[in-house]
């Protein structure tokens, strides 16, 4: 999932941008374009990871904001957990989670994700791995349920193409 993609920020809707890979994936697989998603991050996350549309799962208004004391509702089950139960999968997730950190029971290692890192909030300043919403600043990169402090001046799309060739 790509949060804020135009629709010809992909090689297979236009010539301006290359994209040669996703254009194979999408030659071979199903290309989902016609209204499957939402113009905010929380809702769409919610809905590819329920397969139950915004309205359902009380995120249809907006984004899930850092200082919500709620999150994605608990009593949903989300695909990693059915693909570990059904299929023994390994399931990791790397990049944005932006589904609630309110308790940690909404946070990915405990929705059904072997391992997480990325950050949590709704985004991250690249180089320092900070947030800021309404004046108010943190650190939100993570291992996990860890804070990752040791990896300043490493940008973070750097760190997860790291991950995601460590994972696998």
């Amino acid at each position: 999932m790509a949060d804020d993609m135009g629709w010809a920020d992909v090689g297979y809707h236009s010539n301006h941008v290359l994209t040669p890979n996703i254009d194979t994936l999408a030659a071979d697989g199903v290309v989902l374009d016609h209204y499957y998603t939402q113009p905010l991050c929380s809702p769409s996350r919610g809905a590819l990871l329920t397969g139950v549309h915004p309205i359902h799962t009380g995120l249809q208004n907006s984004i899930i904001v850092h200082q919500s004391p709620t999150g994605l509702p608990l009593h949903f089950k989300l695909w990693p957990q059915y693909l570990k139960q059904r299929h023994n999968y390994s399931t990791h997730i790397v990049g944005k989670w932006h589904l609630g950190f309110a308790r940690k029971e909404y946070t990915p290692t405990y929705r059904g994700f072997d391992s997480h890192v990325g950050y949590w909030g709704s985004s991250e300043y690249f180089y320092n791995h900070t947030n800021c919403f309404n004046n108010v600043c943190g650190h939100d990169f993570r291992h996990n349920m860890d804070v990752i402090t040791n990896a300043s001046d490493v940008y973070s799309t750097d760190y997860f193409t790291d991950r995601c060739l460590h994972i696998i």
